[in-house]
């Protein structure tokens, strides 16, 4: 059974990822789209707390990264 603070993470992240998806979508950026995906898809996954946050920081940084280079 899942904590609920990985219950509470998983939700913000996947609500983030929702975001990612609507603005990749609309603007035709693939990079927005794989992050959104895999900030909806990952916390199925991932049962840990921190590793959770880690993850899910890092699918939210990606984007901006790549933009970036």
């Amino acid at each position: 059974m899942m904590e609920s603070a990985s219950f509470w993470w998983g939700f913000l992240f996947s609500f983030i990822g929702m975001g990612f998806l609507m603005y990749g979508r609309r603007e035709r950026s693939a990079t927005a789209l794989a992050c959104g995906l895999g900030l909806v898809i990952y916390p199925y996954f991932v049962s840990s707390s921190l590793l959770m946050v880690l993850i899910g920081c890092a699918f939210c940084a990606l984007p901006a990264l790549i933009h970036r280079w």
